[in-house]
């Protein structure tokens, strides 16, 4: 069938081929968006170093706070992520699986970041010299104290030892993994939420030493939004362990 004049009708053939080309505008214009957000997220890394106003690019050392956040969120990220991925396969409840599926997502995302930071400066995964981790919140770097920023100042001092896979506060033990693993349903729900709420917490308090300590300026932005969003979510948990006839744990 051919378009008649005048009609304002047009072959289906020719409207499936007119969605498929506005669909690929569309979905090449998110992907340039998105390139442009990861360059310019480089170039702040890359020149909001450590002097201030100083106008010169530096990056920071492999002991500052700048990179143990670095390093250390990315280690606590990675677990929330697998947290979320496990009890998305031992859960039916949409509530549950949409916020995991958003605390995946959104620290999947900012994991990388912190990464990508660490190979733009030129620094490594790990912490030099065996120094344990959230050392740089312990010690207060660049005449800064890390003490009282949120109630944990580090592993060094902070009554907090590192056990099964726990390697900073907030963090769940492989026992506890394996609970989640074998859990489902509502059990599932609410040992997700209550290992989550302790995450979160041990997350807040480490963003908000960033905050204060981190010289690199793009880097305490997303320490800061970090500690809003996760202080958000914990309301949000603390709701739904209610709805559920639980609280979280002491």
């Amino acid at each position: 069938m051919t378009q008649e004049p005048g009609t304002g009708t047009e072959p289906a053939d020719e409207s499936a081929r007119r969605e498929r080309r506005t669909r690929w505008v569309a979905g090449s214009a998110v992907a340039l968006a998105l390139l442009f957000a990861g360059a310019a997220t480089v170039a702040s890394a890359r020149g909001d170093g450590a002097g201030e106003g100083s106008g010169v690019a530096s990056a920071p050392s492999a002991r500052s706070a700048d990179a143990g956040f670095a390093r250390d969120m990315a280690v606590h990220h990675q677990q929330a992520v697998e947290m979320s991925f496990i009890v998305r396969d031992r859960t039916t409840d949409e509530d549950v699986r949409r916020l995991a599926y958003d605390i995946a997502n959104t620290q999947a995302n900012q994991r990388g970041m912190l990464l990508g930071w660490l190979d733009l400066w030129e620094l490594p995964k790990t912490a030099p010299d065996g120094q344990p981790p959230m050392h740089w919140m312990a010690d207060g770097h660049d005449g800064h104290s890390g003490h009282g920023m949120g109630g944990t100042a580090g592993t060094e001092g902070s009554g907090f030892t590192a056990h099964d896979g726990a390697f900073m506060p907030g963090m769940a033990t492989r026992a506890e993994l394996d609970r989640l693993r074998a859990a489902d349903g509502r059990q599932a729900e609410v040992l997700y939420l209550q290992l989550m709420t302790d995450h979160h917490k041990g997350g807040v308090d480490m963003a908000r030493g960033c905050a204060g300590l981190c010289t690199v300026k793009v880097e305490k932005r997303l320490a800061q939004g970090m500690a809003d969003a996760q202080r958000s979510e914990l309301d949000l948990m603390a709701d739904m362990l209610r709805a559920r006839g639980a609280k979280p744990r002491t």
